[in-house]
């Protein structure tokens, strides 16, 4: 396991990441949610399905955390407790942490993996975050638009970015607070995509709600009273960022598998909004699944 670098303060000595970024602070920002967004799976939908996949999922997905401005701090001061005290320097990550690869490769060790893991989970459910995500089965998404749009359906990510932010907005909204969005950083044409479509959102509301009269999609009048700016690039530098991404995942395979135990473990402890919504709400408000029937 790699060696942080120490610093004394006072009597005591601690584990510092001089390579991870620091939350933004400012008191333009105190009436703010805050989301943060990572993506998991192919945003293909021509790719052929992907068999190999041991774990069963074939999916597009983005989503991540939402987090009072309040809490940031907090949400900081307990990521760095949690790496000074496993000594950890380097950005948690949700792939290489589940199979004990590359920077942790040490939990390959039974006995380590089995004091880790438990803590782990501890420190992830004890966050003052929610958890929101759009996972869209791959699969059932060609099977339902392949032919009904020729051949070229609608882009997965737009779909799941729009219906992410309509909801995030909508969670932001009901606490009587604006949203400011992050995202990691993926490609150049990727961000541009993202930011273009965020953008689009304040210029003509959500796409569908002309489709379909019984949906009431937030307008654009509402995304711009509600969203502040544009979405903001980030790295895995940023421990929100880092953990949108390990809170991600559990919720995708959630959406194959509602028995997958850090999936319940999260939800048990309130840490996914369908966990603290109203059983009539989760349709509209939730975690949406899309194309998985």
């Amino acid at each position: 396991m790699a060696i942080a670098p120490v610093i004394k303060v006072g009597c005591k000595f601690i584990y510092v990441q001089d390579n991870m970024e620091k939350p933004a602070i400012s008191s333009t920002m105190e009436d703010e949610v805050h989301l943060f967004i990572d993506d998991i799976g192919s945003r293909e939908s021509n790719k052929e399905p992907n068999l190999q996949r041991r774990d069963g999922l074939d999916c597009f997905g983005l989503g991540g955390v939402m987090i009072d401005y309040q809490y940031i701090n907090g949400v900081w001061k307990s990521y760095q407790d949690f790496c000074g005290k496993w000594k950890i320097t380097y950005p948690l990550h949700s792939h290489e942490i589940r199979g004990g690869r590359d920077n942790f490769k040490w939990l390959k060790n039974p006995e380590i993996a089995a004091d880790f893991m438990p803590d782990f989970t501890n420190f992830l459910c004890s966050l003052p975050v929610m958890g929101i995500a759009t996972i869209i089965d791959r699969p059932g998404y060609v099977n339902r638009y392949h032919e009904r749009y020729n051949g070229d359906p609608w882009f997965m990510d737009r779909t799941a970015l729009t219906i992410l932010l309509e909801r995030a907005a909508k969670y932001a909204d009901s606490k009587g607070k604006h949203l400011r969005v992050f995202f990691e950083q993926c490609g150049k044409n990727e961000d541009r995509d993202l930011i273009s479509c965020a953008k689009a959102l304040k210029v003509t509301g959500m796409p569908f709600a002309n489709a379909n009269s019984n949906y009431n999609g937030l307008v654009a009048d509402d995304f711009k009273r509600i969203i502040r700016g544009d979405p903001r690039g980030k790295t895995k530098k940023l421990a929100q960022i880092q953990i949108a991404d390990i809170y991600l995942y559990p919720m995708a395979k959630g959406g194959y598998d509602s028995e997958y135990k850090p999936y319940k473990q999260l939800k048990q402890a309130g840490k996914i909004i369908d966990a603290v919504l109203d059983s009539d709400e989760i349709d509209s408000l939730g975690i949406k699944y899309s194309c998985f029937d």
